[in-house]
């Protein structure tokens, strides 16, 4: 399904180490990097208003691709610099005030979470975490009496968590929110370009994501959907000229897409590296790399399952790419130290970033390792060498 060697070929850092944090910030294949870098070149030679008017009609076709990659309409998409940024503007757009209520899973992340938080502080908007089953996952059961015994909710979610390779069920928190009249804004952060995302099939009002995860794409992008409907009652709370017109003394136009959610400033080149990445996604195909990336992860999480001092964290059949564990006896850090030195590069998740997941667990921090269509064989033996190796070594030492 997936031509491993050519996608190795095509990743310059896929040579440099085994590199295991997709989930994090994925690397970047010589294409995206090419297109990144020539246009920096074209505003070196002609500015940065020059080029970015030279090179419109390519950036208007960002729009195209990221509808065409979750299923939904160009002018329901709007570009944003990261998925916290695409989140915390679409709540605020809400206006979630006293007395709405905010169900969020508990799998969000952590800097959604500390907005909401917030808004429950200052605003009195009421905010529940959404009860889990043994799986971890929401428990459709007791939402759905949540969701019937208040006012109209706001629900968020996320797809894949921070801290796990969970999958949440998506959609049927999507038809649950709709029967009882609520609002669904989804984080796909970790989803999009992972797994097939489908805007309708899922069923949600709003979506966000970051470019530089398993998209690929550079630092400082992303993307967000707003159905259309919802997109033009929703005013942005702070509007910006990117998308506003002041018409009067005390009067201002919004434009009716997504794109009222924009600012004016962005790095072009960046955008543009987030579109040739798209573009290569939906090139490679989403459902065959879905399948591959599950597949990879899957493999992880048994080779991991068959050390002895190793607990992994997540569910054995979870269908992600995200795999996260423990090695008993020793701080996640060091794990991450110990493999960074035989050119295995995960990262740890500490309890700070997912306090409604891992601190319920009673886990301080895990140790996060997520493939791509660029690891092969050879990475995964190494990754599965390396914590067998610390795992001997820490037993024969107590």
């Amino acid at each position: 399904m997936i031509d491993v060697a050519a996608e190795r070929l095509q990743t310059a850092g896929s040579d440099l180490a085994s590199h295991f944090n997709a989930a994090g910030a994925a690397l970047p294949s010589r294409g995206v990097i090419d297109v990144v870098v020539q246009h920096l070149r074209l505003e070196e030679s002609i500015g940065g208003y020059e080029a970015a008017a030279q090179e419109r009609p390519r950036v208007e076709a960002i729009y195209d691709s990221a509808a065409r990659l979750v299923n939904a309409r160009r002018d329901e998409i709007a570009l944003l610099d990261s998925a916290t940024t695409g989140l915390r503007v679409l709540v605020e757009a809400l206006r979630p005030t006293h007395p709405r209520r905010i169900i969020a899973t508990s799998s969000t992340y952590v800097s959604h979470a500390l907005h909401l938080l917030t808004l429950a502080k200052e605003q009195g908007v009421e905010l529940l975490v959404a009860p889990t089953g043994s799986d971890r996952q929401v428990d459709l059961e007791a939402l759905d009496r949540l969701l019937a015994e208040g006012p109209p909710t706001i629900v968020t979610a996320a797809h894949i968590p921070t801290s796990s390779g969970l999958v949440e069920p998506v959609a049927q928190i999507g038809a649950l929110v709709k029967s009882h009249g609520g609002l669904y804004l989804l984080d796909a952060t970790q989803s999009v370009g992972h797994l097939d995302v489908d805007v309708e099939a899922i069923g949600c009002d709003m979506l966000v994501t970051t470019g530089r995860k398993f998209l690929r794409a550079p630092r400082g992008t992303g993307f967000a959907y707003v159905r259309a409907e919802l997109a033009r009652r929703l005013v942005p709370n702070t509007p910006d000229v990117r998308a506003s017109q002041w018409t009067s003394a005390f009067d201002w136009d919004v434009e009716p897409s997504a794109r009222r959610f924009e600012t004016w400033e962005s790095a072009v080149a960046a955008r543009l590296g987030l579109g040739a990445a798209i573009d290569e996604a939906l090139a490679r195909g989403v459902e065959s790399t879905a399948q591959w990336l599950v597949h990879a992860g899957r493999a992880i999480r048994s080779g991991l399952a068959q050390i002895q001092g190793v607990t992994v964290a997540d569910p054995l059949e979870a269908p992600s790419a995200i795999v996260t564990f423990v090695v008993d006896g020793v701080d996640a850090g060091e794990v991450v130290a110990h493999l960074a030195g035989r050119g295995v590069r995960v990262v740890s998740v500490p309890a700070t970033h997912g306090q409604w997941d891992l601190g319920e667990r009673g886990i301080t921090a895990v140790v996060r390792a997520s493939a791509h269509v660029y690891n092969d064989e050879n990475d995964v033996a190494a990754l599965l060498d390396g914590v067998a190796a610390l795992a001997s070594k820490t037993r024969a030492a107590v």
